[in-house]
């Protein structure tokens, strides 16, 4: 992922790479078949994160011959950078978190596009404009993404040049997170649901490494389920692990491999 992109200029560009008003909607039309194609070839959801950094960097970079880009997701009052093309893009995002303000945090929480046309004279965010410049870094577009209720997105768009971002890829890039808010939204309703069964599989594991353990304990000892069960409790607390890691290794210690689980097809 520290892999610059370079930008390749076509026909759907005038020299030197700019956009024209005539060629937006075409490019609003690719684009959604780029995403569309994007959803259906990654297999996870980090994959598509990933996909998705250089597809926007691409898209948007407009004149540029190299734009860095980072995608912040804000989700349970935390901001991580989920994707980047570059290793710098992420810093650059992560020092926004650090200040805990900055374009791209704005441009998450407001839904609204944010331009710095250069970090050496902005005065919004004076602390981080002035650790951004520090790296060279000049100009940023962060343009939100809409996802639902719950988290909130924005890609941020990186320049070592100033007022790199000129009208017509600012109009661009806001065409652009509305079409790949579609497929963000469903990247991550995808990764939510596979989560939710991992999360349930874990637990029945669990659930028989403790079973198949309480059964050890109780032969052992002539005890009864509940006491069989307290015991394990109080070995738990006195070891300060875990009770199914306790469990796994009673099972492992009798049978000599760990109990597996079984699912109904």
């Amino acid at each position: 992922m520290g892999e610059l992109v370079s930008f390749e200029p076509d026909e759907e560009f005038d020299a030197p790479g700019r956009l024209t008003a005539q060629t937006v909607g075409t490019g609003e039309r690719s684009l959604l078949e780029e995403l569309q194609d994007l959803v259906l070839s990654t297999t996870d959801m980090q994959e598509f994160l990933n996909e998705l950094a250089v597809l926007s960097a691409r898209s948007v970079s407009g004149h540029e011959e190299t734009v860095l880009c980072g995608i912040t997701l804000l989700r349970r009052r935390r901001a991580a950078t989920v994707a980047y093309n570059s290793e710098t893009a992420k810093s650059m995002d992560e020092l926004q978190y650090a200040f805990k303000e900055g374009p791209c945090l704005t441009a998450a929480k407001e839904q609204r596009t944010i331009v710095v046309e250069d970090f050496a004279s902005e005065s919004r965010w004076p602390e981080y404009s002035e650790a951004v410049s520090k790296y060279g870094l000049r100009s940023i577009l962060s343009a939100p993404f809409t996802i639902g209720a719950g988290a909130h997105a924005a890609m941020n768009l990186y320049s070592y040049r100033p007022s790199s971002f000129r009208s017509e890829e600012v109009t661009f890039a806001e065409s652009y997170a509305r079409q790949a808010s579609k497929g963000l939204q469903l990247a991550l309703r995808m990764a939510h649901y596979s989560e939710e069964a991992d999360n349930r599989s874990r637990a029945m594991e669990s659930r028989t490494h403790i079973d198949v353990a309480v059964g050890i304990v109780m032969a052992q000892n002539r005890c009864s389920q509940d006491e069989a069960f307290a015991i394990l409790q109080r070995a738990s607390n006195a070891r300060n692990v875990k009770l199914r890691v306790i469990a796994a290794e009673i099972a492992q210690r009798v049978s000599g491999a760990s109990p597996a689980t079984h699912f109904d097809g």
